[in-house]
C-alpha cells in the first residue's frame, strides 16, 4: 500500500546547506566551540552527515539554495491517544540524485533521536542565529498562561482568554504583550494567588523566542508543524505531544530510541531526505 504524504509546508536553504536537528540543542552548538554552520558545511561537503557532541544532535545535507524545499511527512497513530503523528518525514532537497550511486539502495546518514522539546529544520547558517527558551525576544513580546484550580477565579478577577492547542480549549492567558507587561501580569497573578490560597495557580511567561514561536506556530497543525521566519528564511518546526514522546520515545539516546536518517532517489530522480519513525504496533500489547 503506497504511503500517503501530507505538505508541512517548505523551508528557505540559501546557504545550499540544510539541517534537521534538536530544536532543544540547537542554540548549544555555538557554546561548544564551533558554530552549526561550519560542522554542517563540513558534512555537506561530504555528500552529508550525522552531527553529534554533547547532547546536541543533527544530520547536514547539501540541498538546493535557489528555490523553497518541500517538507511532507506521512503519519501513524500514537499509542497514547491515537493522534496522528509523524511517522516518516521527508524533505525534497532540489539536488539530482548522484549519477555514480545506486538509486534503489537508500543512503544511510545516521540516525536520530526524537528531542522532547521538537525538531527543527533550516539553513545550516540560519539555525546559528537560533534563540532557545532562555534567549531574547527579537520583538520584544511574551505571551502569558494561567492554569489549575484557581484559573477560572483568577479570569473573573483578571480576565484572559483561553488559548486553544491542538485542537482543545488550553489555558487562560494573553498573546503578545510588551515583556514588562507580561511580567507585570505575571507577577499579580501569582501574588494575588499566594495571597488567597497559597497555591492552586500556575502562570508562565514564554518570550517570543524562535523556541516557543515555532511551537505556537504549530498549535492549529494536525501534526504540530509550524514555519516561523528566522533571519530573512523560512524555517519549520516540529514539536512532540509530551504523552507519546514519554510512551514512545522516552530516553531519546540514552535509551536506544532513534530512527534512521535516510537519502533517497524520488521520482523525478532527485534527492529526498528521510527521517524514518517506525509505527507503533498495538499487536505487541497483547502478547
Amino acid at each position: 500500500m503506497p504511503e500517503t504524504f501530507v505538505d508541512l509546508g517548505s523551508v528557505d536553504v540559501p546557504s545550499g546547506v540544510l539541517v534537521l536537528g534538536m530544536a532543544g540543542w540547537i542554540d548549544y552548538w555555538r557554546e561548544l566551540g564551533q558554530p552549526l554552520s561550519e560542522r554542517a558545511r563540513a558534512a555537506a561537503a561530504t555528500g552529508g552527515g550525522h552531527l553529534r557532541e554533547s547532547l546536541c544532535e543533527a544530520v547536514a545535507v547539501p540541498a538546493a539554495a535557489d528555490r523553497p524545499l518541500k517538507v511532507r511527512a506521512t503519519a501513524s497513530p500514537s499509542p497514547f491517544d491515537e493522534a496522528p503523528t509523524i511517522a516518516t518525514l521527508e524533505i525534497s532537497l532540489g539536488v539530482p540524485w548522484p549519477r555514480t550511486v545506486n538509486r534503489s539502495v537508500p543512503v544511510r546518514l545516521g540516525d536520530l533521536p526524537v528531542d522532547r522539546c521538537g525538531m527543527v529544520i533550516g539553513d545550516a547558517a540560519v539555525l546559528d542565529t537560533w534563540t532557545g527558551m532562555d534567549g531574547a525576544p527579537a520583538d520584544g513580546l511574551a505571551d502569558v498562561f494561567y492554569w489549575g484550580r484557581y484559573a477560572d477565579d483568577a479570569q473573573a478577577q483578571f480576565g484572559g482568554e483561553r488559548i486553544a492547542k491542538h485542537g482543545v480549549a488550553g489555558p487562560h492567558g494573553w498573546l503578545d504583550l510588551p515583556l514588562a507587561e507580561a511580567a507585570a501580569r505575571a507577577s499579580e497573578l501569582t501574588s494575588w494567588c499566594d495571597r488567597l490560597h497559597g497555591k492552586g495557580l500556575m502562570v508562565s511567561i514564554d518570550k517570543h523566542t524562535d523556541d516557543h514561536r515555532f511551537r505556537r506556530a504549530g498549535w492549529h497543525h494536525p501534526l504540530r508543524a509550524g514555519a516561523i521566519e528566522v533571519g530573512g528564511c523560512q524555517v519549520l518546526g516540529i514539536e512532540w505531544d509530551q504523552g507519546d514522546h514519554s510512551m514512545r520515545h522516552r530516553g531519546e539516546r540514552h535509551a536506544d530510541q532513534v530512527y534512521p536518517v535516510t537519502l533517497e532517489a524520488d521520482e523525478e530522480g532527485e534527492t529526498a531526505m528521510r527521517w524514518t519513525i517506525a509505527p507503533y504496533d498495538f499487536d505487541d500489547e497483547d502478547e
